[in-house]
């Protein structure tokens, strides 16, 4: 048994928090208490993992929410019976250590791993469970080495890949960033303005895994919160129609559209080109010396515009006429090709047919150039039962449409018919509805050549160049004659520089290719000079797979052991914050069905069971650095103590709402374990008493409590479980207080299932009360016990008696009352009899034990 600091505490003789968590620290330390057990143990497995951390200076409390969540339901499963893998590292690359460093002319790693030891400090003062023999940090070549084999199994596969496109530029950070990195047309990380810049760089193919990552998340229906779910869906953006292929007159190629309207292509009176897309550059060279300054003029302005700016249906439209001509291949007719900001260059194939009289921003773009409007849906049309028979001129078009559609003409109403309705103006699909027109188009456009069905997302390809310097280096290399090799994998890691003589600061171009001595290098086999990639990793890459780093954190030889894949994976529950629906989550997701198809992993997502907890606002906004609104993890600590911390934060409220810091009671929270500890030191009853007597009303509450408490964890209902426990705490106290006093064996009950549940919120204390009232520690590995059934039945219930459908009486009855004795008490009740007065009774419903419903006249 370790080191008792008091037997019986008296109120004055308790021990400081600070003295009960240096104590049981310690003891966890020097007997590893939470290792995660071997191939030897045979108890079933669970694993737990929080979203690890960024080292950015000391945590603040969003973060003590989140490990405090984390380490709850790993000691829950502990105590269930299960050998648990609750593992924790550092997200130790990016750019806020750079750019701290570059501030305080340092090195990187220097501000990195001193920010580590603080946040290790803080994580271990906070009494988490976690098995600090796997952790890891993703800035150790050690780790980076398996980023780059993984990028290399990519390239591989065809997956990675190099190409000049336009990017998201932050003039700020100067460096690219994904899709997902910009928010509202700003860079994520300092909140500049992003541009869009023309750039040559890697990307790995996820668009590859479309299908599957949409369709996959079908299998989380239930696991994962369904916002998160719907996020994922709207960001895989999937869409269904054809693609279209038009020709230009003057140009030989084709060029293929994508649209989910192909039954509208009679509607079709313009052709618009993103203007920054190789093919408006290209049409624009062949145009008159006019139209060729005007748009040089107009792509300037728009690549200073953000694709969230350009998406807007609120702004003016705008755009220059690059006076040439695509042929409709439908009909022949010729429609003139624009030059528009609305389209975007890497949506479907950067070019769209625009049908103004079907299609929001296409009508406003129309009216804004006077440009032809065509209806050919007709809204007002039923688009159930038969076909409707339609009067066609001599052309095949409709004599008469009806004056409702003339009232809605989108050429005057400004407004575009989007609704159901049946095909007009066109041809051989005239009066067939949308579904059956759609299919009618497809099937024309593949006969004659000029389309197919087709698919579009809305995602793109994940662009993991960086122009930094604290990064995994893309492990290729360059020859003379622009061609690129990848680093042999038994070369492998390629190890950042000295940043000795580097200028880290931001340049748009990466600080590693001045690192001369590390860029020239020869080629393998050949001796050949060749230059190093010099652009490093997007630090997603680093997330997207570090679950299963933990299974082999040291490991030499593999990235993760298959065998220990099929043992531990995929993780049981995954915690963190929603912030991280789309980016990290989608990456993860991605590169988990890219190892099941290289074979390594059986399993195609890599989280089961994923919990979202809310922020811990100060001040109204959320706690942040930048902001200066934070209250550090470790001085919320030092006055009340750790457990009183984490309780405190489980009551605020359930665990997806976002709560106030200052409504945190941390009072509350102290006197609350302050009384657990007084009652552990009031026990007087042996260690080794048979719990089958004592005072039955405490006996069943404490059973209550053991059937309630797995279904409350396990639906994250902590702050549920809390209020529970300060109840049967209270009972407890009141009993001991009582006629029986604390050698009552039901209190000793009470008080052990306390500790023992007490022991997910509040662990030192919870370690504490088991060794006063006489046990071995730990008791973190004590299993918990199962309820008593018999214990759960009621002995009494409240019983309603309604009157008219009104409440009149509440009756305090047997809960084995027969529906006969239940009816003659409702009877029999004063306040029943008043209430019927002299009124006819016509019917008694009665439910036993809960309910008698009296239906009277009048």
């Amino acid at each position: 048994m370790s080191e008792n600091l008091s037997t019986a505490p008296a109120d004055d003789e308790t021990p400081s928090a600070h003295a009960i968590q240096t104590k049981w620290q310690k003891y966890w330390a020097e007997n590893g208490t939470f290792l995660t057990g071997g191939e030897e143990d045979t108890r079933p497995r669970k694993y737990v993992l929080g979203m690890f951390p960024y080292p950015s200076g000391d945590m603040h409390m969003g973060h003590a929410e989140n490990y405090a969540y984390v380490d709850m339901v790993a000691r829950f499963w502990r105590h269930r019976g299960h050998n648990v893998l609750n593992p924790i590292g550092w997200d130790s690359f990016g750019l806020p250590a750079e750019n701290a460093a570059i501030k305080r002319g340092a090195d990187p790693r220097e501000w990195t791993y001193a920010n580590i030891d603080q946040q290790k400090q803080s994580l271990k003062e906070f009494g988490t469970s976690y098995d600090w023999t796997r952790v890891l940090h993703t800035s150790d070549p050690e780790y980076y080495r398996w980023n780059q084999w993984l990028f290399l199994k990519l390239y591989e596969r065809g997956l990675a890949y190099r190409k000049k496109s336009p990017v998201n530029w932050c003039p700020n950070d100067q460096t690219v960033l994904a899709n997902e990195q910009v928010v509202d047309g700003r860079c994520e990380r300092c909140g500049a303005e992003v541009i869009k810049k023309k750039l040559t760089q890697w990307y790995f193919r996820i668009t590859d895994y479309a299908d599957r990552l949409l369709d996959d998340l079908n299998q989380l229906e239930g696991f994962w919160p369904h916002k998160v779910l719907q996020m994922q869906r709207n960001w895989i953006g999937r869409s269904i129609g054809a693609d279209v292929d038009f020709v230009i007159e003057g140009r030989e190629e084709p060029v293929t559209v994508f649209s989910t309207r192909p039954d509208t292509l009679h509607g079709a009176t313009f052709f618009v080109v993103a203007p920054d897309s190789d093919l408006a550059s290209e049409l624009a060279a062949d145009a008159p010396d006019e139209v060729r300054q005007r748009f040089r003029t107009y792509l300037e302005q728009v690549q200073k515009e953000t694709d969230i700016a350009r998406q807007s249906t609120d702004r003016p439209k705008t755009g220059v006429f690059l006076e040439r001509y695509a042929i409709n291949p439908v009909n022949g007719e010729k429609l003139p090709v624009w030059a528009a900001d609305y389209v975007l260059a890497d949506y479907g194939h950067g070019a769209v047919m625009a049908v103004p009289a079907h299609d929001q921003r296409d009508l406003d773009f129309a009216r804004a150039f006077d440009l032809p409007v065509k209806v050919v849906v007709d809204t007002t049309a039923p688009v159930t039962g038969a076909m409707p028979v339609i009067e066609v001129d001599d052309e095949g078009v409709p004599i008469d449409t009806g004056a409702a559609l003339d009232e809605q003409n989108p050429a005057s109403t400004g407004i575009a018919l989007t609704g159901e309705g049946r095909m007009i103006n066109s041809g051989a699909l005239n009066g067939l509805s949308k579904r059956n027109a759609i299919a009618r188009a497809i099937e024309q456009l593949e006969a004659s050549g000029t389309g197919r069905a087709a698919k579009n997302y809305r995602l793109r390809d994940w662009l993991i160049s960086r122009q930094r310097f604290w990064g995994t280096p893309i492990p290729m290399l360059h020859t003379e004659d622009g061609d690129i090799i990848p680093v042999p994998e038994d070369q492998l890691p390629v190890k950042l520089p000295s940043v000795e003589g580097l200028d880290l600061s931001p340049k748009g171009t990466s600080p590693l290719g001045a690192a001369e001595r590390w860029v020239r290098t020869t080629a393998p086999g050949t001796g050949d000079p060749v230059l190093r990639d010099t652009d490093t990793m997007d630090t997603f890459v680093d997330s997207s797979w570090y679950f299963l780093r933990f299974l082999s954190p040291n490991s030499d030889t593999v990235a993760f052991d298959p065998a220990q894949a099929d043992r531990w994976a995929p993780v049981d529950s995954y915690i963190g914050g929603v912030e991280h629906a789309i980016l990290h989550l989608l990456y993860a997701r991605f590169i988990t069905k890219v190892l099941f198809d290289m074979g390594l992993i059986d399993f195609t997502e890599p989280f089961t069971t994923l919990i979202n907890q809310g922020m811990v606002l100060l001040d109204g906004s959320k706690m942040s650095k930048s902001k200066g609104n934070l209250v550090e993890f470790s001085s919320s600590m030092i006055d009340p103590g750790a457990d009183v911390v984490r309780v405190a934060l489980a009551f605020a409220g359930p665990v997806e709402d976002d709560i106030n810091w200052e409504d945190v009671s941390t009072a509350g929270a102290q006197k609350f374990l302050a009384r657990v500890l007084r009652i552990a030191g009031d026990v007087a009853s042996p260690v080794d008493v048979v719990f089958d007597g004592g005072n039955p009303a405490l006996r069943r509450a404490t059973h209550k409590l053991l059937a309630e408490a797995p279904a409350l964890v396990e639906q994250t209902k902590f702050n549920v479980l809390v209020a529970r426990l300060m109840e049967l705490v209270n009972l407890t106290r009141k009993t001991i207080d009582g006629a029986a006093g604390a050698a009552d064996p039901a209190v000793r009950e009470a008080a052990e299932t306390i500790a023992v549940m007490l022991d997910l919120l509040a662990p030192h204390t919870a370690e504490e009360v088991w060794e006063i009232l006489g046990h071995e520690p730990s008791v973190g590995l004590v299993p918990w016990r199962s309820a008593d059934p018999a214990l759960l039945v009621e002995d009494t219930i409240t019983a309603v008696v309604q009157v008219g459908g009104k409440v009149r009486a509440q009756l305090e009855v047997s809960a084995r009352i027969g529906e006969s004795e239940l009816e003659a008490l409702a009877r029999a009740d004063e306040r029943v009899i008043r209430s019927i007065g002299d009124r006819e009774i016509v019917k008694v419903v009665v439910r036993a034990p809960k309910i008698v419903s009296i239906v009277v006249k009048g």
